[in-house]
């Protein structure tokens, strides 16, 4: 009983401060007084006043240091609710329903139930007689399949807890927790399976898609799938071919463009072994280009500032005089003193810098006036066009004398039409490149014949 009135007297202490301090103080005060009229305080430095006052200071000590104990562990126990209701609220807004689903042993689907549209888009009708392929992918449901072999019971019968990636009617992935059983047979034959489906939380989503994706990065840089097309670059005043751009291209398409393989690579932290692995591919297949060609090769800023790229390129065999290093626009750079202090050992042996896709954004004209680079490549949306809008075509000509001011080249990208190759040459852009001047090929029997090629190359 004594220590329940503890707590309770320290409970309202620390929760009311305030009021706590004030009684303290009219207590110390009329204490003063009751001295004051029986006489025994005659002095400020008597030792009934100090003392006193030092028991009430080490009170209001001990109320204070309760009082901030207490006022911590409220906070932690408001975060705590707060991150409570913040899951409560990802379970409402992304409640786990359950999509019961059948299919026979050919992996079509026999029954869906309702839920199949909410979750993956389909109404129970558009499923039912479809294969399985209508939301998962074939990669994915070979791995499902070798997952849920991996998880049968000793009777091999049922299994659970197998997860897996299917896919939303609008090309959304969509991880799911999938549990089933066999049907039972009829007449010895079996009749195929049926089970459930449940959405996996969306923390546990970015989890799964992560590794997912780094485990696909990993497989690339191991197997080395991916291979450097080259897309031919044009001298607009004679039409031959002065230099090529290098593209890496990947075999497995599932990834999208080569934009997309490279900033998946970003986000599980293997841009640079990704760039260095497409890097030594295109400088290997350099080799077998005429040796009158310079060869663009595109860089982050972050993978120029790695220590292994002088190597990489003095491993190549190739003349510093024939590279040029592409940094696109769209990567940001926090400070461009290192930067240029990397670059400038490469640059004074020979190597070129090109800022690739400039006027896209403000970052080009900002890696411009840094870089000062040797090559400034307009990007295709300045291009597009251009021989039908004035607008186009004054910038164009601005470009063209900034360019002469600043003795860089200047080179229009994407050109895909005569209008927009005579609107470039016109203005006096040093070079073009595009489909209508060469498509990117892979083939080394085409890079030869770019030796030859004293006009415009459009096979």
């Amino acid at each position: 009983m004594p220590e329940l009135w503890g707590n309770r007297l320290l409970s309202f202490v620390g929760s009311h401060l305030l009021v706590s301090v004030l009684c303290v103080q009219v207590g110390f005060t009329v204490a003063i007084l009751a001295l004051l009229g029986s006489g025994h305080l005659v002095s400020l430095d008597s030792p009934a006043l100090r003392g006193l006052l030092g028991a009430v200071a080490g009170f209001l000590i001990l109320v204070a240091l309760y009082a901030g104990w207490r006022d911590r562990r409220a906070r932690h126990g408001e975060r705590s609710r707060a991150e409570g209701l913040s899951d409560l609220m990802d379970s409402v807004l992304h409640p786990r329903q359950e999509w019961w689903w059948a299919m026979d042993d050919a992996g079509t689907f026999t029954f869906s139930s309702s839920a199949s549209l909410d979750l993956l888009g389909y109404a129970p009708s558009e499923l039912e007689g479809q294969p399985a392929s209508i939301v998962i992918d074939l990669d994915d449901l070979a791995q499902a399949r070798q997952s849920v072999a991996a998880a049968l019971t000793p009777d091999g019968s049922s299994w659970s807890g197998v997860v897996a990636r299917c896919r939303h009617r609008d090309g959304t992935p969509l991880w799911m927790e999938v549990s089933g059983h066999a049907r039972p047979t009829i007449g010895g034959a079996s009749t195929g399976f049926e089970g459930a489906c449940r959405p996996l939380s969306p923390q546990t989503e970015r989890v799964l898609a992560l590794e997912r994706t780094r485990k696909r990065i990993e497989q690339v840089l191991r197997e080395r799938t991916f291979l450097t097309a080259f897309q031919p670059i044009h001298e607009l005043a004679t039409g031959r071919v002065i230099g090529v751009e290098a593209l890496a291209r990947f075999v497995e398409d599932a990834g999208g463009s080569p934009e997309r393989w490279f900033s998946e690579a970003a986000t599980v932290g293997l841009a640079a072994d990704l760039e260095f692995a497409a890097l030594e591919s295109a400088l290997t297949a350099a080799t077998g280009l005429p040796s009158h060609l310079y060869v663009a090769l595109n860089l982050s800023p972050e993978t120029c500032l790695d220590p292994r790229l002088p190597g990489f390129l003095a491993r190549s065999g190739i003349s510093p005089d024939r590279l040029v290093l592409e940094l696109t626009e769209n990567l940001a750079v926090a400070a461009y003193a290192p930067l240029v202090a990397a670059l400038s050992p490469l640059r004074m042996r020979g190597l070129r810098v090109a800022v690739d896709d400039a006027g896209a954004g403000f970052a080009s004209m900002r890696h411009i006036l840094h870089l000062h680079p040797d090559i400034i490549k307009l990007d295709r949306s300045l291009i597009a066009g251009i021989d039908k809008d004035p607008g186009q075509r004054a910038l164009g000509a601005a470009m063209v004398e900034f360019a002469q001011r600043i003795r860089a080249q200047l080179i229009a990208e994407g050109i895909e039409s005569e209008g927009e190759l005579a609107a470039v040459t016109g203005l006096g852009m040093f070079a073009g490149q595009g489909f209508l001047l060469g498509r990117p090929s892979a083939d080394p029997q085409k890079w030869t014949a770019w030796e030859a090629v004293q006009g415009r190359d459009t096979a």
